[in-house]
């Protein structure tokens, strides 16, 4: 059922921020805004990369409007307090009143949206929720209303690390932005709104970085997810968190590729589930033990520390943010700050990962 934010159940933070001067510095030579996230997964180069892209990504085929309709809901949907009231906050920044967000986030019909951006809305709902993932028959209907192949794959590379962004906030129950979410509702709002666009105009231009070409794509861990954002700049920060992410030695490969199969299997996807099988089998894993790990949620080929890692991978499919939080504190105990730290951005990875799959439908 969708939450409204005052509904969100939150608990303190699991892990502390960390103040990384060199990081902080790059993020505002950059032109960004120093987050909450951002000074709590600054300790993991990978995992800091993907969150800034995740709030700083410029769509190439969707407008604005629908960007941020989209990333409300998607943040709704996963009961993200942090997500969910930092991209309120900014649509009334953008200058929505306050009776039309209410209208989108309680999903009623209102006149200032078309069909074809309720459709929109509907499916940001769906894959955020993944009960099941969307098929092939949810992305037709939007081929219909006149959405374009490269609008699909921006939609739901939009939702997916939407949720993988929303996953990492959560289970490290990421403080609110609350002073933001203040000033957005308050008389003077009109200087975040005049601020914000200066601050990107004059900030360093990003050097442009090229796009993976389809047989980029393909090489590196679940490249065969990537093959339908060809073209789009979402398929390089899709890469780039998927290679970092099992280039990083904090957790065993073996233990990664687990839990990404466990999300797949939770979520009913054959593609991942058969690539992570495939990759495991290279760890050396038989086909038995592979499946016992799934059913189980146990292996004897990982460590004592990463025990808990797979259980845990799948709570973080659906859940319930005080339930998960206690559950990642707990896990915490055992692994250690940076591990839990990068056990928290393998899990998000791969629900995003994972709900992205749905292209291959």
């Amino acid at each position: 059922m969708t939450v409204l934010l005052s509904e969100i159940q939150w608990s303190d933070p699991v892990l502390p921020a960390a103040h990384d001067v060199a990081w902080e510095a790059e993020l505002k030579r950059r032109g960004a805004q120093v987050l909450e996230v951002d000074r709590r997964v600054a300790p993991s180069r990978w995992l800091r990369e993907a969150a800034y892209e995740a709030t700083n990504y410029v769509p190439a085929a969707l407008p604005e409007r629908l960007y941020r309709m989209g990333s409300m809901v998607t943040a709704q949907e996963n009961s993200c307090r942090y997500c969910y009231g930092a991209n309120r906050a900014y649509m009334k920044v953008l200058g929505y009143s306050e009776s039309f967000i209410q209208k989108v986030e309680r999903d009623v019909q209102t006149a200032e949206l078309d069909d074809k951006e309720r459709a929109y809305i509907a499916f940001c709902r769906s894959l955020a929720r993944s009960r099941p993932r969307p098929a092939a028959a949810e992305r037709a209907a939007l081929l219909k209303l006149g959405y374009t192949p490269a609008e699909i794959g921006e939609i739901a590379y939009l939702i997916s690390f939407g949720c993988f962004y929303n996953r990492v906030s959560t289970l490290m129950a990421c403080p609110p932005e609350q002073k933001f979410e203040r000033m957005a509702s308050g008389p003077f709002r009109w200087l975040l709104a005049f601020a914000m666009p200066l601050m990107k105009k004059f900030a360093p231009t990003r050097p442009i970085q090229t796009v993976p070409d389809r047989a980029a794509l393909a090489a590196g861990p679940f490249g065969v997810v990537l093959a339908p954002l060809a073209g789009l700049p979402a398929s390089r920060v899709m890469k780039a968190a998927l290679d970092g992410s099992f280039a990083s030695g904090v957790l065993s490969r073996t233990a990664k590729l687990l839990m990404f199969a466990v999300v797949s299997r939770s979520l009913g996807c054959p593609h991942c589930e058969g690539a992570a099988a495939r990759l495991l089998i290279e760890e050396g894993l038989s086909p038995t033990e592979i499946e016992s790990a799934m059913t189980t949620l146990r292996c004897a080929g990982l460590a004592q520390r990463e025990a808990g890692l797979l259980a845990w991978a799948r709570d973080t499919v659906y859940y319930e943010p005080a339930s998960i939080q206690q559950k990642s504190r707990a896990l915490g105990a055992q692994l250690g700050a940076d591990a839990l730290l990068e056990a928290i951005g393998v899990a998000s990875l791969a629900n995003g990962t994972v709900r992205l799959a749905m292209l291959l439908e």
